[in-house]
């Protein structure tokens, strides 16, 4: 199976499991999941940075598949924090050239940051992927992930 179908079928498993939880933390958790084992092991680390709503400039880390995370992150500052200051993707082929890059893992090479917004169109959290390989992610990728994240709170 291609990329882009693995893509529409995950999206149409996440919507499916989501639906009717309440709870942000499970829809998170079961996106990170599943879209960690679907393309492991490209997929270094995937998981969710939710905005603090105590601190609504910083990113608290949230649930994820892989090595330690980030605890908190600055908006503007990494490729997390100018996806949630810019509430734009972010796709990076090399992260060690990303002015500002914050190596919560050195062994992170390529990353794709998607913003997360709830269905009154405010940023609620952002999908961060890293993968050890160097330019890793694409716009298949883009497309993917976007998809995903766009129906993620408000299914």
């Amino acid at each position: 199976m291609d990329r882009a179908a693995t893509y529409r079928d995950l999206k149409a498993e996440i919507e499916s499991i989501v639906a009717g939880e309440s709870y942000v933390p499970a829809r998170y958790a079961s996106a990170a999941c599943l879209l960690a084992e679907a393309f492991r092991p490209r997929f270094f680390w995937t998981g969710f940075y939710v905005v603090d709503p105590d601190k609504p400039d910083e990113l608290v880390v949230g649930p994820y598949q892989g090595t330690l995370g980030c605890l908190r992150i600055p908006f503007g500052k990494g490729v997390c924090g100018a996806c949630a200051a810019e509430g734009k993707t972010q796709l990076v082929e090399d992260v060690h050239a990303f002015p500002g890059h914050i190596a919560c893992d050195s062994r992170s090479n390529s990353e794709i940051v998607v913003p997360v917004f709830d269905d009154q169109g405010k940023l609620a959290a952002v999908l961060d992927v890293d993968s050890t390989e160097y330019g890793a992610f694409d716009d298949v990728d883009r497309e993917g992930l976007e998809a995903i994240c766009k129906t993620l709170l408000t299914a």
